[in-house]
């Protein structure tokens, strides 16, 4: 019956865009989800996601067309802001995600209710914060950017993983070998905020952290090597996105809430294997 109700849904291309479009997008979330965990900066997801949230506001009443067009640079010069100068400035790294956090937050919802023109702006939030059925309404120009930056960001992973794998353990030994840790992490904000902009169709602004960060969290539970802890991280993140976006189809759920389910009911079932095996992978 589920094979069955699985097959009439697949004969919909915006079903096959949508998983196409998602386990791309959780991939490239969780490519550097380890690095975020490792250098103790998890919740710039949160930062970046609000101020995306905040910028998408602004796009909203300046009735863009497309929007990614203000979102993508904010998203961008923030995450840069945030990761290359924020411990060289007076608000340490924690309390300038948690400033700019609120503060995106804070401007982008008042900015709605004083000149958003929109009918239902209560459901359009909602939607925006903790994602909605967007991810099945994609335009073909959306999927294929949506590809593009996805493609992006593993080739930059990848091309630079020997750089990334330096400055994420040890920033001071890396200078001492010649790699320029600054370039690497402004490198490496640049990327994040791609994500976020990405992911934000998927499970939403507020979700965000956890499509990056969960894997990554639960891969360390069993393995101990950066290598094989991002591996595990990778397919645990591509299966419970594809696993959640079926769910959601067939449970009538929202999207971004149930992959997000998955992966935390994925870090529970990780940490019992972590627990039996004693992380020893």
């Amino acid at each position: 019956m589920i094979i069955e109700k699985l097959s009439l849904y697949f004969q919909f291309p915006f079903v096959r865009y949508a998983l196409i479009v998602g386990v791309l997008i959780s991939l490239s979330s969780s490519l550097l989800g380890v690095t975020l965990v490792l250098k103790r900066f998890s919740f710039i997801g949160d930062g970046l996601s609000h101020v995306a949230f905040g910028a998408i506001a602004i796009a909203t009443i300046l009735n863009l067309s497309n929007n990614m067009l203000l979102v993508v640079p904010v998203t961008v010069l923030c995450g840069i802001l945030l990761l290359a100068t924020g411990q060289h400035t007076k608000i340490k790294g924690d309390a300038a995600i948690a400033l700019l956090s609120v503060g995106s937050l804070a401007i982008g919802y008042l900015l709605l209710n004083l000149f958003s023109a929109s009918a239902n702006l209560a459901g359009d939030v909602c939607a925006t914060l903790f994602g909605s059925t967007a991810i099945l309404t994609l335009t073909m120009t959306e999927v294929w950017l949506c590809i593009g930056m996805s493609l992006v960001v593993i080739a930059v992973f990848l091309l630079f993983y020997r750089q990334i794998f330096a400055v994420t353990f040890d920033e001071t030994f890396a200078k001492a070998t010649g790699i320029k840790a600054n370039i690497y992490n402004l490198l490496i904000a640049v990327v994040i905020a791609v994500i976020i902009v990405l992911a934000m169709n998927l499970v939403g602004s507020l979700l965000i952290s956890a499509l990056v960060i969960c894997p990554a969290l639960s891969a360390m539970r069993v393995f101990k090597s950066f290598k094989s802890v991002t591996l595990c991280s990778v397919v645990i993140s591509v299966v419970c996105t594809a696993l959640g976006i079926l769910i959601a189809i067939l449970a009538g759920t929202p999207v971004g809430a149930t992959i997000v389910a998955v992966d935390i009911a994925t870090f529970g079932m990780f940490s019992i294997i972590g627990r039996l095996t004693g992380g020893r992978l």
